[in-house]
């Protein structure tokens, strides 16, 4: 790993060239966070009531039209001078099934009878909302996963490109469904596609990034991010359409790929390079780096300048002409690699599946859809800021332990006393709950990129970003159900959350540390105390130290 270390420093370290690239890299999360986010606004069904079938009625309710109907078949109600709207829930058993609503979904409008179908999405038909709402996690969880294990077969920057041709055509396609299973097939893949790019372009900006800078460009990347998701409301307002919506993200998709398909502005990482023994390659990716920043490659004067000599990287590649890659099953064999994996994998699935108790418990509080959405996006923004002042500082297990610890305390208050409790204090309760959860979410995703190796980095962290999807998808899974199990579903994420707590406490600590690049690199990463001032050799017996670490090498070695 001290090779690889010399060579990035000879190539100008986190030079100018290196540092307009990892910023340049948080101009496409704005377009695909916005794309993202674009679910939460797809589904979100209107205001509208469930009218009854008249073949169900009685016979002595079948002459009767409008409000007189309704005021024969509700009777508690009395007169009927509410708004329509208000009646759906209220209507009895014996008026299902229910006829459809007058009013659709946001799916169901475009512009003209030509550009696409319509569907009704709500009342008997709204099922269909959390189908597709299933069937668009499951995307984003199998991209995750596939696309992860490609980036480290192919490189970032062919995932990428990859995945942005095939968003702009899924997008656009979406828009022209012809029926209801087409949009499914086509929501998942787009789903999957997606976060294979935003997935990729993660990897490839922390590998860009060195230890003190990393935190900092990612959280930027986040931000950027919550700005697409601010953006997304006023763009839906603007165009009133759903199809010319996806439309436009098409667009967009298709303008990223136009400039960050170039390998100017989306080099290959010259980290995954060297891991994976393309020596010819990355020679002159960071040749071209250290030109940018100002430093002669061909200036052999300095002692630490490995690229003048090409001795380092003829060290690195050991005499293999060919590239070096490792199966994701590799971390089956490794002593403590595959145990971090876990723990940030649960440490994700809690933080994505616990948000829907959150949002349960703050739906009364926050009457309109749009304060809460605006709400949690503001909510995110917080949790990145929170992150950045203090994961450095503190470090990155502290910081974790505190977002788990916050996120459990906050699920179990409410799971116990939500109808005891006042007003304002469920709504404290929520927003941070929401807060603690999206922070735990962000920092196990930069947590499990730093203690992955560079040669299965993209498998781990698509694994761990997998199981947060995973996570969100329980709760329209429930609600297709009917939420009969959503109090089940409330008391498991509670109890797994307290369980994370304790496993948190296994983990190494990342920060300022190189990333490995080896599996053996990644397995030196033993825990270490939370209190300063000891010693950082892990002793516990049953994770005995690898044979390199008994000749010498400490597990702080990077």
């Amino acid at each position: 790993m001290e090779q690889e270390a010399r060579v990035l420093r000879a190539a100008g370290g986190f030079g100018r060239a290196r540092r307009l690239l990892a910023a340049a890299s948080w101009v496409p999360c704005i377009v695909l966070g916005l794309a993202l986010s674009s679910e939460a606004l797809l589904t979100a069904q209107p205001a509208h009531h469930c009218r009854p079938d008249p073949t169900l009625l009685p016979p002595a309710l079948r002459a009767l039209r409008g409000s007189a109907l309704l005021d024969a078949a509700i009777p508690r109600l009395g007169p009927t001078r509410a708004p329509a709207e208000a009646l759906g829930v209220l209507s009895p058993s014996y008026l299902l099934p229910l006829t459809r609503a007058p009013r659709p979904s946001s799916w169901a409008s475009c512009s003209g009878a030509a550009a696409g179908p319509t569907w009704n999405l709500v009342c008997g038909d709204g099922w269909k909302v959390w189908l597709e709402q299933v069937s668009h996690l499951l995307g984003w969880l199998l991209g995750c996963v596939v696309l992860g294990a490609g980036c480290d077969r192919f490189g970032c920057r062919a995932v990428f490109v990859a995945s942005l041709v095939l968003t702009t055509g899924l997008g656009a396609s979406e828009a022209l469904a012809a029926s209801f299973p087409t949009l499914l097939v086509l929501r998942l893949l787009h789903g999957g596609t997606l976060t294979g790019a935003l997935l990729a372009l993660y990897l490839a900006r922390l590998e860009l990034c060195d230890p003190p800078h990393r935190l900092a460009f990612s959280v930027g990347a986040g931000l950027f991010s919550v700005v697409g998701t601010l953006l997304l409301p006023g763009l839906a307002a603007l165009v009133q359409d759903w199809c010319l919506l996806q439309g436009l993200g098409a667009l967009m998709s298709g303008l990223l790929l136009l400039f960050w398909g170039f390998p100017a502005l989306f080099p290959e990482s010259p980290c995954w390079l060297l891991a994976t023994g393309q020596v010819a390659r990355a020679r002159k990716i960071l040749w071209r780096f250290a030109e940018a920043s100002g430093v002669d490659p061909e200036d052999s004067s300095l002692e630490e300048n490995s690229l003048a000599t090409a001795t380092e990287l003829a060290v690195l590649s050991a005499g293999s002409p060919q590239p070096r890659y490792h199966s994701p099953l590799g971390l089956l064999r490794t002593r403590v690699t595959w145990r971090n994996g876990l723990i940030l994998g649960f440490s994700s699935l809690v933080g994505g599946g616990i948000r829907a108790s959150f949002r349960r418990s703050l739906a009364p509080q926050v009457p309109t859809f749009y304060l809460l959405y605006f709400l949690e996006a503001g909510l995110e923004a917080a949790a990145l800021v929170f992150l950045l002042l203090t994961a450095d500082r503190c470090g990155r297990r502290p910081v974790l332990l505190l977002g788990t610890m916050a996120t459990a305390l906050a699920s179990l208050l409410l799971l116990a006393g939500a109808q005891y409790l006042p007003g304002w204090t469920v709504l404290s309760l929520s927003v941070l709950g929401l807060l603690a959860s999206q922070a735990v979410s962000a920092l196990s995703s930069l947590f499990a990129a730093e203690v992955f190796p560079t040669v299965i980095r993209g498998a781990g962290l698509g694994l761990v970003l997998g199981a947060g999807f995973l996570g969100q998808a329980a709760s329209p899974l429930d609600t297709l159900h009917g939420r009969r199990g959503f109090f089940l579903q409330e008391v498991v994420f509670a109890s797994l959350a307290v369980l994370t707590l304790l496993c948190v406490l296994l983990l190494p600590e990342s920060r300022s540390r190189g990333l490995p690049q080896s599996l053996q690199d990644a397995d030196r990463l033993h825990r270490s105390l939370l209190l300063r001032g000891f010693p950082r050799q892990d002793q516990r017996p049953l994770l005995l130290p690898s044979d390199s670490c008994c000749a010498g090498h400490t597990p702080e070695q990077h």
